[in-house]
């Protein structure tokens, strides 16, 4: 389903990414990994066509994203659920509000967007605080709402950028607990995360990056400890 061939994406003299090859099938769970600065948020933009790379070919669904017209960008982009770490959700709607806006782009029947965003708040364990504002919730919830708003169209890829970041421990396994449920419900899911202890915990597959280079690749792995 997605294809690195060979990316390179340099910022003036700063080289994020170099010669990056990789493959990731359809419904896989996959940990992209590495310190500050080792590349994987310049792949999670990649992905999401917020740049192009410097040279080499990126194809998702067997398209190439160099080539998409912005019509096909935008219905991609429908098919990708992101999870940021910083959450992104809008202060002055509601949780509800806030997992609804992705369905109100492509559907017009409010009893049938309600009900959607009604199952993917209880899968999430949000049901009591669908009226709550952001700035009502605790870490932890803001980023299960993050994540309803992600998936509640559900999109054929998942990308949680860093989710765990601001995390307790405990809250941190749930998050990936979730996103766990997430991909066995048939999404494609890649977190990008410099946890150790998540992903060696999880033991699912592990694409290392370090200084912009892909250092291993490896299924059901643990984070690497040296390059």
């Amino acid at each position: 389903m997605i294809k690195f061939d060979k990316v390179t994406k340099k910022f003036g003299s700063i080289t994020a990414l170099s010669a990056v090859s990789f493959e990731i099938p359809k419904n896989s769970f996959v940990f992209i990994v590495g310190p500050s600065g080792a590349g994987k948020s310049t792949i999670v933009h990649l992905l999401l066509r917020e740049y192009l790379p410097t040279s080499g070919k990126i194809k998702v669904s067997k398209q190439d994203l160099a080539k998409l017209t912005k019509k096909e960008l935008v219905a991609l982009r429908r098919q990708i659920g992101v999870v940021f770490q910083d959450f992104k959700l809008l202060a002055d709607r509601t949780v509800f509000e806030n997992v609804a806006l992705p369905l109100k782009f492509v559907k017009n029947d409010a009893e049938q967007i309600g009900k959607e965003v009604r199952q993917v708040l209880k899968l999430v364990g949000l049901t009591e605080r669908a009226a709550l504002f952001p700035a009502q919730l605790a870490g932890g919830e803001l980023q299960r709402a993050c994540l309803a708003r992600a998936i509640v169209n559900c999109p054929e890829i998942v990308i949680a950028d860093e989710p765990t970041g601001n995390l307790d421990p405990q809250t941190a396994v749930q998050i990936v607990d979730l996103l766990k449920k997430v991909n066995e419900m048939g999404s494609t899911v890649i977190i990008a995360t410099h946890n150790a202890q998540i992903v060696n915990q999880f033991n699912q597959r592990v694409i290392a990056l370090a200084q912009g280079e892909l250092i291993s690749d490896q299924p059901e792995s643990q984070y690497p400890l040296t390059k």
